[in-house]
């Protein structure tokens, strides 16, 4: 399997960032941290080892970056105002460095999933609804897709506008719409421990009030909230795209 190591300094973040990229051909996975941790959380946790046939046979390529959530929700040390602005960085970092590296790693404009766990399934399903011009889909795993569950009860214009549970249902341009019509968008979470099911139907709900065709798939009651289980989602929902 290809696997290469890539970093550039972001001007957005004003820090050294890097991606990992496994594999040749296919549509291209971007995959997202669940909390603080590095581009590397997926190959750990045996999560790229789970994806090696789906990679190795061709079916896609998938990248791995880093998140800034140490530098923005989960530290506490911030005042909630910089922590709202990092984020907007971070969005930036995304869209417009991530995204044309991979177009560009893959000569192309390839079709980009987004995908992550935990909070990365909020920064994966966020990122496809604020540019759904840009990406393809999204498989997103036992998130919630409020962002005030992260603020401490801070809110402000920023914080709307990455909260998903908040801006969708107020969602009204039908261009915007339109173009979230035609993605591929699943909503996957379990059962069992710490798992948010709730969380799950809820945006299920305000997606189907949109008339935004998705898919909500709700696993069982012994699935936690843990990685045995993402490695089992992310192969299966990815494997019948």
């Amino acid at each position: 399997m290809r696997r290469e190591i890539h970093s550039w300094w972001s001007p957005r973040l004003n820090k050294e960032m890097e991606i990992v990229a496994y594999g040749h051909y296919g549509f291209a996975v971007l995959l997202f941290p669940t909390a603080a941790a590095d581009f590397l959380e997926y190959e750990r946790f045996q999560m790229i080892d789970a994806l090696a046939p789906l990679i190795e046979g061709g079916h896609c390529k998938v990248y791995s970056i880093n998140s800034i959530n140490r530098e923005s929700w989960l530290n506490d040390e911030m005042h909630p105002r910089h922590k709202a602005i990092r984020h907007q960085q971070y969005n930036g970092y995304v869209s417009e460095e991530v995204a044309p590296f991979i177009f560009n790693d893959c000569k192309g404009h390839v079709p980009i999933i987004t995908s992550g766990a935990s909070l990365g399934a909020l920064h994966a399903l966020n990122t496809l609804f604020r540019r759904p011009d840009l990406f393809a889909g999204t498989v997103a795993m036992s998130g919630v897709y409020d962002l005030k569950t992260y603020t401490k009860g801070y809110w402000d214009e920023d914080v709307y506008f990455n909260s998903p549970a908040d801006y969708v249902p107020n969602l009204n341009d039908e261009h915007i719409l339109e173009q979230l019509r035609q993605k591929r968008i699943i909503i996957a979470s379990g059962q069992g421990a710490y798992e948010s099911p709730e969380a799950a139907k809820h945006f299920s709900w305000i997606l189907h009030t949109k008339g935004i065709p998705h898919e909500l798939d709700l696993w069982g009651y012994d699935m936690p909230h843990d990685w045995p289980t993402w490695r089992k989602m992310l192969p299966y929902f990815l494997s019948r795209m």
